[in-house]
């Protein structure tokens, strides 16, 4: 595509904000599904701006600040070209499982960190990338807000948060997106929160939308599992056969459309509503361009329902995290 390409872009809040359909998640750019090379990182992000991809999604616990520097160098001279999401509120707790901090003076601490590690002034949408259940979410959107009003942050959004703590927060400033894991596997939880974020008039940000490469079909057996996949219960020897033969499905719908697995899936997911976008992660441009490629992927009605219906909700086999994880999210 040329350095013109301009992509569907889709509205994230009522405030303004607007983003390319189909962005890029960062998190794998920092080893989490294997070694990355950081200038093939750098340049897969340049590439993507080249292609009309806008929304940029990463977060200070990727690689504990590794991903934000990356993105940052890769920014240079392209600032204005995109928009720069970051997360914060996962701490580090060696030989543990991560930590959380919502309270409002470690709020503007990690921003400035981050703002410094991005190399920029202002970062377009700042998430709370995990709950903390200690503090109320009042205080933490309230010291976010503060961030806003200082000209260090430009739009608002959580993470993993449930409807109850998304309206709480909405209450004291507005929400512009929710980010929270959403695919053909694992929907229920993501379809439960969108009823509050569409009667907010909150974008809804997914993450994973190709369940963590398993939707794109390139697993094909037990031996393809590898890196951090191992860890999930999704990919453990148990669940594995029943989450393979749910995607098959998916291929052999994605054959007939003359699409792949990872295309189809990506239009089913934005066909669920034009306040959806996704954020799939990859190292590598053609992956890169056969997610865009999903925007030329046209679904009827009854495509999108014989799809859903093809792996209902539930049907995954496996929570999408491992226990630990699990009670992390969706409170």
């Amino acid at each position: 595509m040329p350095a013109s390409a301009k992509l569907e872009h889709r509205s994230l809040g009522r405030g303004g904000l607007s983003v390319s359909a189909v962005g890029l998640g960062c998190m794998s750019l920092s080893g989490i599904y294997g070694a990355a090379d950081d200038a093939a990182s750098e340049d897969l992000i340049r590439h993507a701006i080249d292609c009309g991809v806008d929304h940029f999604d990463s977060s200070d616990m990727y690689g504990w600040g590794h991903n934000e520097q990356v993105l940052g160098r890769a920014l240079k001279g392209r600032r204005d070209q995109v928009v720069v999401a970051t997360k914060f509120g996962q701490t580090q707790r060696p030989g543990q499982p991560n930590g959380v901090n919502g309270r409002p003076e470690y709020v503007i601490a990690a921003c400035e960190a981050s703002l410094k590690r991005l190399g920029i002034e202002v970062i377009d949408l700042y998430y709370q990338h995990r709950v903390d259940p200690a503090v109320p979410v009042e205080d933490t959107v309230g010291a976010m807000a503060q961030l806003v009003k200082d000209g260090k942050v430009r739009f608002l959004g959580l993470s993993e948060a449930a409807p109850a703590r998304i309206r709480s927060a909405h209450a004291v400033h507005p929400i512009a997106a929710v980010q929270t894991e959403y695919s053909l596997l694992y929907r229920q939880e993501a379809e439960e929160t969108r009823k509050t974020t569409a009667e907010l008039g909150i974008g809804f940000v997914a993450y994973s939308p190709l369940g963590r490469g398993f939707l794109t079909g390139a697993i094909k057996s037990f031996a393809d599992v590898d890196g951090r996949r191992a860890v999930h219960p999704r990919f453990q020897q148990e669940n594995f056969d029943r989450n393979r033969a749910l995607v098959a499905k998916i291929e052999e719908i994605s054959a007939e459309k003359g699409a792949t697995s990872a295309q189809v899936t990506l239009a089913w997911l934005l066909a669920q509503g034009p306040d959806v976008v996704a954020i799939p992660g990859t190292r590598y441009p053609a992956r890169l361009d056969e997610n865009i490629g999903a925007l030329d992927v046209h679904l009827s009605a009854d495509d999108v329902a014989r799809i859903s219906a093809a792996v209902p909700a539930g049907a995954a086999a496996g929570t999408r995290y491992p226990a630990g994880g699990m009670a992390g999210v969706f409170i």
